[in-house]
């Protein structure tokens, strides 16, 4: 018979009474009297330490100033959630959710904004702020969640699918050449860099990006296929949890898993949204995917070995 502990009952705790509008599958105040709901605020441990890892990169290895925003506003989700699944007081859920919605936003001006005017810039986040005061504004007078939801998820998608555009016409080869089919070329030298054509680097980096894209939807989606299953089934997996006993029912506290999932699922689209960038500045070779391990944080690295040339800028061309 295997090792189990036997659930506590749900009680009131030290931030009784709960005032929130939402409260989920967990029990509360089971482990301690001082977290609501003690896997669920746990769990958001993951957003501080990649938070902090992303900020730390994008200061050691210069990314665009965005970015590092970006990440102290994911640190902000995660801080928020930690609050509110602690708590489950109504102001900590704001914090919690409506951070969702401003990092979205932060996003959103880093995929718009890149090559557009002072006054284009200005006003794109002029509007991305108006958006994000309206929806906290009409947001704290229904004090529905699923409005929270669908503009999360709207938010979201507009920024994942330009994102996927600006991709594939800035690296795939044949849109490269479709614009520029109409410039002259008196003669077409092929330009190899450590022993690749520009195309073949561009198809790697194109290759590894939708591995990035790939891997962040499906934990994200994962995540949210679990969190439906969480709110839906939530009396049977109550009852499986208090059959199995602790600690091994935490592995069924669906929430939990959301945090995580969706956690490496936006930290990986922040990454990949540094390395595009870097891209679209047209630095591609001094930078480079560091990812080992499907289960190691990536991060986008300077390449220090950079090759230096004095012919073409450091490359080396070979005329057909």
């Amino acid at each position: 018979m295997h090792f189990h502990i036997p659930y506590p009952p749900a009680k009131a705790g030290f931030w009784s009474p709960v005032t929130s509008t939402l409260n989920w599958c967990e029990e509360d105040y089971y482990a301690t009297p001082y977290a609501a709901e003690i896997v669920n605020a746990l769990t958001n441990v993951l957003f501080l330490y990649l938070g902090i890892k992303g900020i730390r990169s994008c200061r050691k290895n210069g990314h665009d100033p965005i970015f590092q925003i970006a990440f102290l506003g994911y640190l902000l989700v995660g801080s928020g959630s930690f609050l509110f699944h602690s708590t489950l007081k109504y102001p900590m859920q704001l914090v919690d959710e409506l951070s969702m919605i401003y990092t979205t936003c932060l996003m959103c001006y880093a995929t718009f904004s890149f090559s557009k005017s002072r006054t284009q810039c200005f006003i794109l986040g002029a509007g991305l702020l108006g958006l994000s005061i309206f929806i906290t504004l009409y947001y704290h007078y229904i004090q529905d969640p699923v409005f929270h939801q669908v503009a999360y998820a709207v938010l979201t998608a507009i920024v994942v699918f330009r994102s996927m555009w600006v991709m594939e016409v800035t690296l795939r080869p044949s849109f490269q050449r479709s614009r520029n089919q109409n410039k002259p070329h008196p003669s077409i030298p092929t330009i190899t860099v450590n022993g690749e054509t520009l195309d073949e680097r561009d198809i790697r980096i194109l290759k590894s990006m939708w591995a990035m894209v790939a891997y962040g939807l499906s934990t994200f989606l994962g995540g949210f296929v679990i969190w439906n299953l969480d709110n839906e089934y939530c009396s049977t997996l109550r009852g499986w949890r208090r059959e199995i006993g602790l600690p091994w029912g935490i592995l069924l506290e669906g929430h939990g898993w959301w945090h995580v999932l969706t956690g490496i699922g936006a930290y990986m689209y922040i990454t990949w949204g540094i390395w595009l960038r870097h891209c679209l500045h047209g630095r591609r070779d001094e930078y480079k995917l560091h990812w080992p391990r499907f289960y190691n944080a990536a991060d986008i690295v300077r390449v220090q070995d950079t090759p230096k040339s004095t012919v073409n800028g450091g490359y080396e061309e070979k005329i057909n």
